[in-house]
């Protein structure tokens, strides 16, 4: 513990917490012990003509060709990390559950802002979407319907040309559509209902999850933290795995706390992050009261790495809202 003393001031963005030392001491007690019942992409975009890719800024990086995989690092956990992790597993069962059944899906209704490169151009796309997911299975089976926003240029860029389709477009919901037309996610990187809902509730064996197959490159740290993301991005898990997984995330090396960051709606809260190799600091937040999830943002912090000033925002999501239907609409 006077380690995590001396790392109270490790990094100026940690907020000052006056019970931190308790709060610490209590987390690493329990870090094993499962989350109590007692009680929320990788999701999936479908681009505009067809067929499947990751969403939300969530990099998975592929796990063929690459170096043998070896066992996580010791787990390490930081002030920092503890400070909005902790927290949030710990309100993981404090709303009412979603308690889907086999055959239906779930509902997610989120509002995104992610780049897009054409013949050497890059912008800034703006959508909101809605996704029907089987809860159960792959998610070829799920409906996306979307709406385009406005196009922003790319920081420190103007806005092409090859950006006027997409402001043309912009405010006119467009038809319901297949979410994908494959799936071909190996059994570990699964993020639908059926299989989150049998993920461990204990830290350690969660973290095994996170660190699943991942090779030993150098990158396997920020591998986890992007898996992560993959179970918090049109994905529901349990409170009892949600709990797990915030508890797990503060033991991957890198992973700092953000006191003041904003999501694609515009809400205000607080982030558990990690720096990304392209110099972009890849945010999960929270709300500050509650700490649900609200969604993600991308910052810049390495401006020769990312090509954009730092301080820039070059991804960002918002969760708005996660509900149950027996059914998608109709593709036309």
């Amino acid at each position: 513990m006077d380690e995590l003393a001396q790392l109270n001031n490790f990094r100026s963005e940690v907020p000052p917490q006056e019970d931190l030392r308790g709060e610490a001491e209590r987390l690493m007690a329990g870090m094993s012990a499962p989350a109590r019942p007692d009680f929320r992409r990788i999701g999936l975009r479908a681009a505009l003509a067809g067929g499947l890719a990751a969403v939300a800024g969530v990099a998975v990086f592929l796990v063929q060709s690459r170096p043998a995989p070896v066992p996580p690092p010791p787990m390490i956990r930081t002030v920092a990390a503890v400070e909005v992790l902790s927290r949030a597993a710990a309100h993981a069962g404090s709303r009412p559950e979603l308690h889907p059944r086999p055959g239906q899906f779930l509902v997610y209704e989120s509002q995104s802002m992610d780049s897009t490169e054409s013949d050497g151009q890059i912008w800034l796309s703006r959508y909101k979407r809605k996704i029907w997911l089987p809860v159960e299975g792959s998610s070829v089976n799920g409906v996306l319907q979307e709406e385009l926003l406005t196009p922003l240029p790319y920081p420190g860029r103007a806005l092409p040309l090859q950006a006027q389709a997409e402001q043309a477009r912009a405010g006119k919901p467009g038809r319901p559509q297949r979410a994908a037309d494959f799936d071909h996610r190996a059994e570990f990187l699964r993020n639908d209902y059926a299989y989150v809902s049998r993920l461990p509730t204990d830290t350690e064996a969660m973290r095994r999850h996170l660190y699943t197959q991942v090779p030993n490159d150098g990158l396997q740290d920020y591998e986890a933290w992007n898996r992560v993301g993959g179970l918090l991005t049109e994905s529901y898990l349990p409170a009892a795995q949600r709990a797990a997984l915030f508890r797990a995330a503060a033991t991957i090396p890198g992973v700092v706390t953000v006191k003041e960051s904003q999501d694609a709606a515009g809400r205000e809260g607080i982030a558990a992050a990690m720096v990304s190799p392209n110099g972009v600091r890849e945010e999960h937040i929270f709300d500050r009261k509650t700490y649900d999830y609200l969604g993600r943002r991308g910052v810049v912090v390495d401006a020769k790495l990312a090509d954009a000033p730092v301080g820039s925002v070059v991804s960002s999501s918002a969760q708005v809202k996660v509900s149950v239907a027996d059914s998608p609409p109709l593709v036309e």
